[in-house]
């Protein structure tokens, strides 16, 4: 299986436009520039969908994991947070509050590790990733 995305750039970095589109078009001719990407502007930025990429992939991870150790979220919400610096990615900070019935703070915590480490885009990032879990009941 493939999944593409494309992005069209006009222009030099500060001055310049682009749009990205994604192949499913959850993402059509959505907009990024230099002010989306190291300012404050409308559109996106890559290391915002790198974000919501690792949010999502470390979220179905955990929700994985749960369902085959017979626990099932009722919910599992995720902030990732990419560290940029210049231009380097320093590492991303995964936070996730769950509500899953019959489980330890202990072991959702450690279902969280496994997934910190395990989930496809945390295995293709050569980053420090960091996560933490609150279990809420």
């Amino acid at each position: 299986m493939n999944r593409t995305a494309s992005a069209h750039w006009e222009g030099d970095l500060k001055t310049g436009k682009g749009n990205i589109s994604s192949q499913s078009t959850t993402l059509n001719k959505t907009q990024f520039s230099f002010k989306t990407r190291f300012e404050d502007g409308v559109g996106t930025n890559p290391e915002e969908l790198l974000a919501a990429a690792h949010a999502g992939c470390f979220t179905m991870a955990i929700g994985a994991a749960l369902g085959q150790a017979g626990t099932p979220a009722t919910s599992l919400d995720t902030t990732a947070t990419v560290d940029l610096q210049g231009l380097d990615i320093k590492g991303v900070h995964l936070s996730i509050k769950g509500k899953v019935a019959n489980i330890t703070p202990e072991k959702f915590a450690e279902v969280v590790k496994g997934a910190e480490t395990g989930c496809i885009i945390s295995k293709a990032l050569k980053i420090p990733i960091t996560s933490d879990a609150t279990l809420i009941k």
